[in-house]
This record gives structure tokens, C-alpha cells and sequence, in this order.
């Protein structure tokens, strides 16, 4: 019996030698960490035109949010400048007496008579057509 037994064995040993075994490594011959890292790069490749695309979509909105910030910012600059300038001594008083200084002159020069409270109002008509244009004054 020990013969059949072996030519058993043989041909089960046969069956499975012959059997294509199932594939553990990738098929397309890159490293397992290529294959893992490709869609990040995928992603980052396309980054600039999504941005792009992006910032066309919502530019006036984006440009709003960015003014807001800057004026944000300056004011905070500027009173933070004030505080440093009002720290010193003697500086915080003298710029109140050119601010006094300068309303009386103002009222004087402008405000007094007829004839110049005119004169200011052209100048001021004169400055606002060269803001915001000729043809939007109203006479």
C-alpha cells in the first residue's frame, strides 16, 4: 500500500506546486510608500489652480475681509503710536495747544465772515469734484 500512498502524495504535492499563488506586492513594479504617497502629491500638484480658481470665484468678498483687516490693524498702530507719543512728557500738552491753535486760526480764517465761509465752501466743492469726478457735482 505504501506505493499508492506516495503516488498520492506526489500528485497532491503536484496540485499544489501548481497552483499560481496570490500577489502580495504591487503589480505596477513602485515601492508600497510611492503608492501611498502619490495622492498627496496628486493634491498638492493641483493646489495652485485650486487656489486660483478659488480666488476668482470670491475675489471681491476676499478683498473686503482683507480691507477690513488692514484698517484693523492701522488703527491699532496708530492708537498704539498715540499712547507711546501721550508717555512722554511735555509732548501730550503741546500737541493740545497746536490743536487750539490751529480751530482759532481756522474760525478766523474761515468761519467769521460771508465772504470767506464762500471761499470755503468753493474750496470744498473744488475738492470733492476732484474725488469723486466732475460730471457727479450738483450745482
Amino acid at each position: 500500500m505504501e506505493p499508492t500512498t506516495e503516488s498520492q502524495e506526489k500528485q497532491t504535492q503536484q496540485e499544489i506546486s501548481t497552483e499560481a499563488g496570490g500577489e502580495l506586492a504591487p503589480t505596477n513594479n513602485q515601492p508600497q510608500w510611492q503608492q501611498q504617497v502619490q495622492p498627496v502629491v496628486d493634491v498638492i500638484s493641483k493646489l495652485p489652480s485650486y487656489v486660483g480658481q478659488f480666488f476668482a470665484d470670491y475675489q471681491q468678498p476676499l478683498l473686503v475681509i482683507l480691507l477690513f483687516i488692514v484698517a484693523f490693524i492701522t488703527v491699532k498702530v496708530t492708537f498704539a503710536v498715540l499712547g507711546a507719543i501721550n508717555g512722554i512728557p511735555l509732548l501730550s500738552p503741546i500737541f493740545e495747544l497746536v490743536g487750539l491753535g490751529y480751530t482759532g486760526w481756522f474760525i478766523y480764517r474761515y468761519l467769521l465772515r460771508a465772504s470767506t465761509r464762500q471761499e470755503l465752501l468753493s474750496e470744498f466743492n473744488d475738492l470733492k469734484a476732484q474725488v469723486v469726478g466732475e460730471g457727479s457735482q450738483k450745482s
